[in-house]
């Protein structure tokens, strides 16, 4: 396999990775912004974090702040400018699971191994403005509709998801279906995609109905994650990761596939620039993956495992959480 030079970026020996002389990256991976041979994936900085591992980061929508949180029971906003820390929020009373901005308002939601979700003003971040409690176990993961400020799902480890109401601070639906993530469609916001076992769920938000089911894993999917299109859906189990074309919903057709060959997968995201590139998550190490070449390049990242990556399409810049209490900034 081809490997990364020791700083983090590609030299020449990457053409064989990503085609220069593509115009259309929606095509195969293409050049590289400038124009220039090649093309270059280097960390900008690494952020010692917390004291205790991170489970998750999240951009906020202008890309000016970078939200982590882990085992330390609380939630951080950096400065992506400064990567200085802009404010702590601490008001679980267990570890944290998942954080989440919101696309349109200045709020940011966090979930806790504490079974509840807090909702934060994130220019007033002194105490949250709501706290949900009804789930019976661990909150796995949330996100806010891409469309209704209202709107934030939950799911936790014993199937269950949670539609929750800011302004009423009450629930407003329950289902089963999801555990480990749940991630709305981006955009309109007209289904959502929940992993639970060896599966995904394709859910309609308004009926709450499961439109379709996204098979072939063999073990658990630890996570999942869409393209700012909301066209496709990317779905990750240690030993495979599966790409989804998903359109509305009801007829989800798979179209790439890639296997472990080194270190187990563990969470993705799709490229800022290149949209058919996918940066993915393992144990210490950053795969690249041109799903049309279907080629890969490895690079390491982290002493432990990558438990979360986040992505920023306003400013190009993605984001790595890790076990070894560090997150790093790539570009």
């Amino acid at each position: 396999m081809d490997q990364f030079v020791d700083d983090g970026s590609l030299d020449d020996n990457v053409d064989s990775f990503l085609s220069p002389d593509d115009t259309d990256p929606r095509d195969r991976v293409g050049r590289s912004a400038d124009g220039s041979k090649g093309f270059s994936f280097t960390e900008l900085r690494r952020i010692p974090a917390s004291t205790s591992k991170v489970e998750c980061c999240h951009f906020s929508s202008d890309g000016k702040l970078l939200a982590t949180g882990g085992h330390d029971k609380k939630a951080v906003l950096w400065c992506t400018e400064s990567f200085a820390v802009k404010s702590t929020l601490e008001e679980h009373s267990q570890g944290i699971t998942d954080v989440r901005f919101s696309p349109s308002v200045s709020r940011l939601a966090t979930s806790s191994a504490d079974k509840t979700v807090r909702i934060w003003d994130v220019d007033n971040p002194g105490y949250s403005l709501r706290t949900f409690v009804g789930h019976s176990t661990t909150v796995m993961s949330l996100d806010f509709h891409p469309t209704n400020e209202d709107l934030i799902c939950s799911s936790d480890n014993n199937n269950g998801i949670r539609y929750w109401s800011i302004k009423n601070g009450s629930c407003a639906g329950i289902v089963k279906g999801g555990a480990t993530q749940l991630r709305f469609q981006p955009r309109n916001g007209r289904i959502f995609a929940a992993a639970a076992d060896n599966f995904v769920s394709i859910l309609e938000v308004e009926t709450q109905l499961c439109s379709a089911k996204l098979q072939g894993h063999k073990n658990l999917v630890h996570s999942v994650c869409w393209d700012p299109s909301g066209e496709y859906l990317a779905s990750v189990s240690d030993e495979l990761i599966k790409v989804w074309n998903v359109g509305s919903g009801s007829k989800a057709e798979f179209i790439h596939e890639l296997s472990c060959t080194g270190n187990k997968f563990h969470t993705c995201v799709f490229h800022p620039t290149y949209p058919l590139l996918l940066v993915i998550g393992c144990y210490e190490t950053l795969e690249l993956w041109d799903m049309t070449e279907n080629k890969t390049m490895t690079l390491h990242a982290h002493d432990q495992l990558v438990s979360a990556l986040a992505v920023s399409n306003t400013n190009g810049l993605i984001a790595s959480a890790s076990h070894d209490k560090h997150v790093k900034l790539w570009k």
